[in-house]
């Protein structure tokens, strides 16, 4: 039976008909709707929007310690700031001790209910069996790291966000004005994991390093694990994972969508980092199986999971069991286990088909009937062509220091390269003239050599000839 000594969120002075939710369910609210009740313990988030239709939302993260904490109620009061449409946690402390004074008044009759965002049927008892993956969707989500993207400089700092929040490099640009005029209503830039997919190999490193440090995304995973990740913990990429997923869910954030495939690129684009983190490769895989079944739920076709709309995932998905299969089998047996359970649930979920080969190059029938020759550059990355075909470049004065190469030098380093070759070239003509002029000289020195030779050939001609007859 529920108490009024339970944990609860209340959400204030919302507007008319306002868009109200918290985890994965969300609802239009009502003249009477003050907030939620019987919170379970764990990690939420609650959001609100001025309409139901497309508008801006707006967002807290908070955490529920346990259903009856010794200090008392936990109680979570938030306001909605009518003149900056911003949603706030209640600062005024008199305020603050009403609401919680007066919460048994509209406990019954204002508070709805906590559950989860659909039910799945009903039990043998007559109780609704509902959807629980909130906490596996938020599992490796943790304080630290809300509280490094959203910048909370204290304990007691919101952990806010809304759909407009963005990382300072999903910007747009609007030409003529400074980063600070461009946004009407600024907001701390989201402090995502610096992931740049253009540069993933070591400082100096050039030639064949940077070719496999390309195609081999592993150096710059490992190097974002050291430097950024909270006391090197693995888990915070899959918990950032997880993170821009939710928001796209709930919030419909553009740089967290933008964010959650770079992650996936930078994940499925590795090889050697396979055989020495495998965990994270499995968790990665488990993780993106389970979001990808809740797609369907996002906002605007955000995530589209089509046979077209998810080309994005599915080459990355073939091209990591492209690396898995040149690794030891034995060391990523568990990882392929995975990989074998996502491909199976798009194939069944979604119609996705996976191996094969691929046609580079064919023809198209348009509607009206007419017939094109139409080319893909969908793999030249994986085979180096295209785009991703290896260029000659001039090397930069750091670059050459670190191979040992004086660039003041270049003239003569051209020169002797050239007198290398002709040298090379007058001496294999000497020696080609030296071998006929031996030649020449055996031959005038030892004609009967040539003659007995001859003789000796068709004498054993003969006696096969006899042996056969």
């Amino acid at each position: 039976m529920e108490t009024a000594t339970e944990p609860a969120v209340l959400l204030l002075d919302l507007p008319k008909s306002a868009l109200a939710g918290i985890d994965l369910l969300s609802f239009t609210v009502t003249p009477r709707f003050r907030g939620i009740k019987c919170l379970p313990p764990g990690l939420h988030f609650v959001f609100t929007g001025s309409s139901t239709a497309f508008s801006v939302r707006h967002g807290i993260w908070f955490r529920v310690l346990s259903k009856d904490p010794p200090e008392g109620q936990q109680l979570t009061i938030l306001r909605w700031q009518r003149e900056t449409e911003l949603l706030a946690t209640e600062s005024n402390e008199a305020e603050r001790l009403r609401w919680r004074a007066n919460i048994g008044e509209f406990w019954r009759g204002g508070l709805t209910p906590f559950r989860q965002s659909s039910s799945k049927g009903v039990t043998e008892t007559g109780e609704s069996e509902e959807d629980n993956d909130w906490p596996q969707l938020t599992a490796y989500i943790t304080d630290g790291l809300l509280a490094r993207i959203t910048q909370a400089r204290s304990p007691t700092d919101d952990l806010h966000l809304t759909s407009a929040s963005s990382a300072q490099r999903d910007l747009d640009v609007i030409p003529g004005l400074s980063a600070e005029e461009s946004n009407i209503h600024p907001e701390k830039a989201l402090q995502f994991l610096p992931i740049d997919l253009q540069r993933t190999w070591r400082e100096g490193a050039t030639g064949r390093e940077r070719t496999e440090a390309a195609q081999d995304r592993s150096w710059a995973l490992n190097e974002l694990i050291a430097s950024h990740c909270s006391d090197s913990n693995t888990m915070d990429i899959i918990g950032e994972l997880q993170f821009c997923f939710l928001m796209v869910l709930t919030l419909n954030n553009w740089s967290c969508l933008e964010q959650w495939k770079r992650l996936l690129t930078l994940i499925f684009t590795c090889k050697a980092a396979c055989i020495r983190l495998p965990d994270l490769f499995i968790r990665a895989l488990a993780t993106l199986r389970l979001q990808l079944s809740h797609c369907k739920d996002a906002e605007g076709g955000l995530i589209d999971l089509a046979d077209e709309g998810g080309s994005l995932l599915k080459s990355l998905l073939v091209r990591f069991r492209k690396g898995l299969e040149s690794l030891p089998s034995l060391e990523v047996q568990d990882i392929i286990d995975e990989l074998d359970d996502l491909e199976a649930y798009l194939r069944e979920e979604h119609g996705w088909q996976f191996g094969g080969g691929f046609a580079r190059t064919g023809v198209l029938e348009l509607e009206d009937g007419e017939q094109v020759r139409m080319d893909t550059t969908a793999y030249d990355e994986d085979d180096e062509l295209g785009e991703y075909a290896p260029q000659i470049v001039d090397l930069t004065p750091e670059q050459a220091k670190a191979l040992g190469i004086d660039l003041g030098k270049g003239d003569d380093l051209r020169e002797k390269l050239q007198k290398t070759s002709l040298q090379e070239l007058d001496e294999a003509n000497d020696l080609d003239a030296a071998e006929e002029v031996a030649h020449d000289v055996l031959t005038q020195q030892s004609p009967d050599v040539a003659e007995d030779g001859e003789y000796e050939e068709e004498t054993d001609d003969l006696e096969d000839m006899d042996a056969r007859y």
